[in-house]
């Protein structure tokens, strides 16, 4: 079961982060999402260097949901290239019954 878990790094602009999350959580493609505002990412797009504020999500979902949660993802994302990375859980490490509460939340796709 700790295995199947996943833990997903986003960025969105902070007006749009709420709703993406939302988003994911209704449709359980993901358990719980956590939204940390007022990141600044400094980064390289299309030849030059931006300087954005935005909010950072952490996505914790299940294996079973990633294709549909990264099609989702872009379908709700403003961005042309939205950030979707996955945090490895080091041998399924955690707590055993969070990790169990992802799975029954995203249910069974």
């Amino acid at each position: 079961m700790s295995g199947s878990a996943r833990i997903f790094v986003s960025t969105a602009p902070a007006e749009v982060a709420p709703k993406i999350a939302r988003a994911l959580v209704d449709e359980r493609l993901a358990a719980c999402v956590n939204i940390l505002p007022g990141a600044r990412s400094i980064y390289s797009w299309k030849g030059e260097t931006r300087d954005d504020a935005e909010s950072v999500l952490l996505i914790k979902t299940a294996a079973s949901v990633v294709e549909e949660l990264t099609r989702r993802l872009k379908e709700l994302h403003p961005y042309e290239v939205p950030e979707l990375v996955a945090l490895e859980l080091v041998n399924g490490e955690g707590n055993p019954d969070y990790l169990r509460w992802i799975q029954d939340a995203i249910g069974h796709h």
